[in-house]
């Protein structure tokens, strides 16, 4: 009778919502500097760039230091440099800007699922102000930009997975999340990287997983219509094969006893992006350590109905988590 209450517990908490079905999107609008990059022309370059200053004073210097590595003072060497990016071939610029151009000539959806997740965070944490938004070409050096003010998305970035100038710049394991479709939850999930701090005291795998885990599983709630492996940045095929090994994975990390320790090779192994985890499987994708904080995370969560979302987060304590989440596969 224990074990049936228990699992009709466990049952109901699975069904838990975190945010009300009426909040009203945030009003979320892309500034379109990649547009107006295009008005720049070698004859007119001194002109055009005095024009860019002066309609995006706040963008536009971040671009020129952070694309082109220039010093946004050094007006002179930027009109030099400008037309050589503009007109650069080895990664096709003039060939992706038209692309850029075709895959985000409508960017309300975008706006839409940004403006709906950035409702629920400030659900949670009304003293969350709204970045502005801009939509850049970064000659394939960045998917996200952030300060405190702004968060530029790098649109060249997601021009989908068989954009044949990507062959030239990223591995093949990289283009899954290449995608327009992926640039709302790269958004969020960065955003909420940026702003919750980590807590713990250690650096052990256990605990660092269990943070990135936790703004994972935070990830998932907001955009609670998106599949798992989308929110991961997988195929339904890895996801699948981690649910399917999920039980042999967890014994594997146990035996090695991976999760208390601090050693730079183990935590890379199992938390950044690759081709797949090193300390696990080469069947296996990358950042699986992330992967196992969300769902002890998740795990957590369904035998703790009291424990809020902001307190999921607050929470510093990784081994409290675990043996708490009582995660066993």
């Amino acid at each position: 009778m224990f074990i049936s209450c228990v699992v009709f517990m466990t049952a109901c908490q699975k069904g838990r919502t975190y945010f009300p079905k009426d909040l009203e999107p945030q009003e979320i609008e892309f500034v379109r500097f990649d547009k107006a990059l295009l008005n720049v022309h070698e004859t007119t370059v001194a002109q055009d760039v005095k024009v860019l200053y002066d309609e995006y004073p706040a963008f536009m210097p971040l671009w020129v230091e952070d694309v082109l590595g220039i010093p946004s003072a050094d007006t002179l060497y930027l009109e030099q440099q400008l037309p050589l990016f503009m007109n650069d071939t080895l990664y096709g610029f003039k060939q992706t800007n038209a692309k850029e151009q075709e895959v985000f000539a409508d960017v309300k959806d975008l706006e839409q699922a940004i403006g709906k997740a950035f409702a629920r965070i400030q659900y949670l944490y009304p003293e969350t102000e709204i970045p502005a938004f801009y939509l850049f070409v970064s000659g394939f050096q960045t998917p996200i930009y952030f300060n405190d003010e702004i968060i530029g998305v790098g649109a060249d970035m997601y021009l989908g997975s068989d954009y044949e100038y990507y062959n030239r710049v990223v591995y093949e394991y990289q283009k899954q999340t290449m995608r327009k479709e992926c640039i709302p939850v790269d958004v969020v999930s960065a955003f909420l990287f940026r702003t919750i701090p980590y807590t713990s005291q250690q650096i052990r795998l256990l605990d660092q997983m269990l943070y990135r885990g936790k703004i994972m599983f935070l990830t998932a709630q907001i955009f609670d219509d998106l599949p798992g492996y989308e929110v991961m940045g997988w195929t339904k095929e890895q996801w699948d094969w981690c649910v399917k090994n999920e039980r042999a994975i967890w014994h594997l990390v146990m035996d090695k006893r991976d999760l208390f320790k601090t050693e730079r090779l183990v935590l890379t192994g199992y938390l950044n992006d690759g081709p797949f985890t090193s300390e696990v499987s080469q069947d296996s994708p990358g950042r699986l350590g992330i992967w196992l904080g969300w769902r002890i995370a998740e795990s957590y969560m369904e035998h703790n109905e009291h424990v809020t979302l902001q307190e999921l987060m607050a929470e510093g304590d990784a081994q409290k988590i675990l043996e708490l989440s009582f995660y066993k596969p």
